[in-house]
């Protein structure tokens, strides 16, 4: 199976974030395939095609010539979508399409085969593969992978630092896409993994999980970064719970001393986790005293991408 590369990985965050969130009648590319919004959300690429001759099933008739292996592997495919950035596994998966587990790993295995999902080794859980972008590039759709961009460079601009975009995939976070004003000199987080206790979007992670996921996502021992860094388990919950109440993250410096942020989730209409948009820069041009302004320009964006 060919490996992802660090493009492709951005890209189908970003993919897979506009699929959740653009209205279906937005959903068509001049001249080429339609795009419609399937089961939970995801879309379905579909091409006009005249046929030959008058003969071509309709109506009722037409369920007959439906394919059930191939009914299960989309239903599989949608399912992996929906389990979005922590995956799910092939028996969780099965239940939902309602097949066992022997006949969801067999087509999985085979979905994964032509690339369109992967596996993680570690937690045997399934997310969507570079398959996926390959055939979105095909339906046409480059252009609106920079639609989140640009909400990106518009929070840049209003408040002259850098603005990021991240997700959870498989239990890792990362930084998918980022922009920052031309004047700022900043180095990129893009890639790179970061620590889930220790900054603004890990935060987020957090306090938008449910106390199982955030167990499994938090390792047994919280590692010191910075001497700012929280440690102590009770001083994190604490710290969690204030930023539900108040609907987003800070961090000072905790993970690095030169990054200071806040950070806001994105959410569906039913308040699943989607991705997180952050807002960070140096002390002192980022401080405590910056917070509430950045917070509500962290939050806005965060409503603007959200679904619905």
């Amino acid at each position: 199976m060919r490996k992802m590369s660090r493009r492709e990985n951005r890209a189908l965050s970003r993919i897979s974030l506009f699929a959740i969130r653009t209205p279906p009648s937005r959903m068509r590319t001049h001249g080429g395939p339609s795009l419609t919004r399937g089961q939970g959300g995801i879309l379905v690429v579909a091409r006009t095609v005249t046929p030959r001759t008058s003969s071509a099933p309709s109506g009722p008739d037409r369920s007959s010539f439906r394919v059930q292996s191939v009914d299960r592997a989309a239903s599989l495919l949608r399912a992996v979508a929906e389990a979005k950035a922590v995956g799910a596994g092939t028996t969780a998966l099965g239940r939902t399409c309602g097949v066992n587990r022997a006949t969801a790993w067999r087509i999985l295995s085979t979905l994964r085969g032509h690339g369109l999902v992967e596996q993680d080794p570690a937690s045997g859980r399934w997310s969507l593969g570079a398959g996926i972008v390959d055939l979105v590039r095909t339906a046409g759709l480059d252009a609106v992978l920079h639609e989140v961009h640009e909400v990106l460079e518009h929070v840049a601009l209003q408040t002259g630092e850098t603005a990021a975009l991240a997700q959870l995939r498989n239990g890792v976070l990362t930084y998918v896409d980022e922009a920052a004003p031309a004047a700022v000199v900043s180095v990129t987080w893009v890639d790179r993994p970061l620590s889930l206790h220790a900054t603004s979007t890990g935060k987020v992670v957090l306090a938008w999980s449910a106390e199982q996921e955030v167990e499994r996502l938090l390792p047994r021992r919280l590692e010191r970064f910075t001497s700012a860094t929280v440690t102590d388990r009770r001083r994190l919950r604490a710290d969690l719970d204030r930023c539900r109440e108040r609907g987003y993250a800070t961090c000072r410096g905790e993970f690095d001393e030169s990054a200071w942020g806040v950070s806001a989730p994105v959410v569906d209409p039913v308040g699943r986790l989607l991705a997180v948009v952050s807002i960070w820069g140096p002390p002192p041009r980022v401080g405590a005293e910056r917070f509430p302004a950045l917070a509500e320009v962290v939050r806005a964006a965060a409503d603007q991408l959200a679904p619905g």
